[in-house]
């Protein structure tokens, strides 16, 4: 079973302790609501590392509709039986243990936070940013775990880790879809299963379109509420709405 762990000096009591001062640690940061894909970070983690770290923590500061952080589902038990045999550590703090400045003091990247999704959800890259630096310097792993899907996130994270100098590896993880090609989200609860059905056309079409404004367009005709769909270098990026749900992907080209 995980150590669940609440409260900041706990983890910093353990970190510096013997059992965890040697050896390789991976690091998986979340903000719950687990599900297949973030078990498969745990896992890869799991076979790299001599210790394994969970992060459970709904970051308030990188959502910019408060309506969004209000729904954001809250399965900490579910969470904690995924976690079961992955990860040695569960850290779930509170708010105010990781923003005890009441976030005055923060990490902002000036140029491609501001385009895809940081143009359509301002502020959004400094939340991200600003935790995710807070939490390796917490945990001090050496491997740090992140899904590509979200592929800007991912980029920006391995910027900021090589502009910093950290120790630390960020190593990214293949997407994990379901049968009808999905990328997996805790956001995809929220849909109907009509909603559902309609958002697995957007991998679908991101992949098959000959051009991002054509697969803009062909989003659009199937009825979803299109924010964006971009071409950079190899990849091809879209964030759609569905139901009020959004749902971002990418895909290779």
């Amino acid at each position: 079973m995980s150590r669940l762990i609440r409260q900041l000096a706990d983890w910093r009591s353990l970190r510096a302790g013997p059992e965890w001062s040697a050896g390789r640690i991976g690091f998986v940061p979340t903000m719950g609501a687990l599900h297949a894909g973030h078990r498969a970070l745990l896992e890869r983690a799991r076979e790299e590392n001599d210790r394994v770290v969970l992060s459970i923590f709904v970051n308030p500061v990188q959502f910019d509709n408060p309506e969004d952080l209000a729904r954001y589902p809250q399965t900490l038990e579910a969470d904690l039986a995924l976690a079961a045999g992955l990860a040695d550590c569960v850290l779930a703090p509170a708010a105010d243990q990781i923003y005890p400045d009441g976030y005055r003091y923060r990490m902002t990247e000036y140029t491609f936070s501001n385009e895809l999704e940081g143009a359509h959800r301002p502020g959004h890259f400094d939340g991200v940013l600003t935790v995710v630096l807070k939490l390796l310097n917490l945990v001090q792993p050496r491997q740090a775990y992140f899904g590509e899907k979200d592929w800007q996130q991912l980029v920006l994270v391995r910027g900021m880790v090589q502009a910093l100098f950290l120790p630390c590896e960020v190593v990214a993880c293949a997407t994990v879809r379901a049968s009808d090609g999905l990328a997996l989200s805790s956001r995809n609860a929220r849909l109907s299963g009509a909603g559902r059905t309609r958002a697995a056309l957007l991998p679908r079409l991101l992949r098959e379109a000959p051009s991002a404004p054509a697969a803009a367009a062909a989003l659009r005709q199937a009825g979803l509420e299109v924010d964006y769909v971009e071409d950079r270098g190899p990849v091809r990026l879209g964030a759609v709405r569905i139901e009020g749900v959004r749902l971002i992907d990418n895909v290779r080209l």
